[in-house]
C-alpha cells in the first residue's frame, strides 16, 4: 500500500467514523482539534486502524503526533514494519 493510498483510506474513515469534513483534513492541521479527540475518541481511532490497516497502536505511538501528516507517516510506518 503506498502513502496515496494510505491517506485516502485514513481520511475516508475519519470522515465516516468522526463524522469531520473531509475539507477540515489537511496534512498540516491539528489532528486532535480538527477531529476533536478526546481519550475515548483515541480508543476508537486505535480500534479503526487496527481493523482497516492490521496494525496495533499503542499510547506511546502518538508522541509527537500532533498533526494529520504525522499521524499517516506514523502508519505507513507500522506498516513497513509489519511487511
Amino acid at each position: 500500500m503506498n502513502k496515496e493510498e494510505i491517506v485516502e483510506k485514513i481520511n475516508g474513515f475519519l470522515v465516516d467514523e468522526f463524522e469531520v469534513d473531509g475539507d477540515e483534513i489537511q496534512p498540516e492541521a491539528n489532528l486532535k482539534d480538527t477531529l476533536g479527540l478526546d481519550s475515548l475518541d483515541y480508543v476508537d481511532l486505535v480500534v479503526s486502524i487496527e481493523s482497516n490497516f492490521g496494525v496495533k497502536l499503542v499510547e506511546v505511538d502518538f508522541v509527537g503526533v500532533a498533526s494529520f501528516q504525522s499521524f499517516y507517516d506514523l502508519i505507513e510506518n507500522k506498516l513497513n514494519v509489519k511487511a
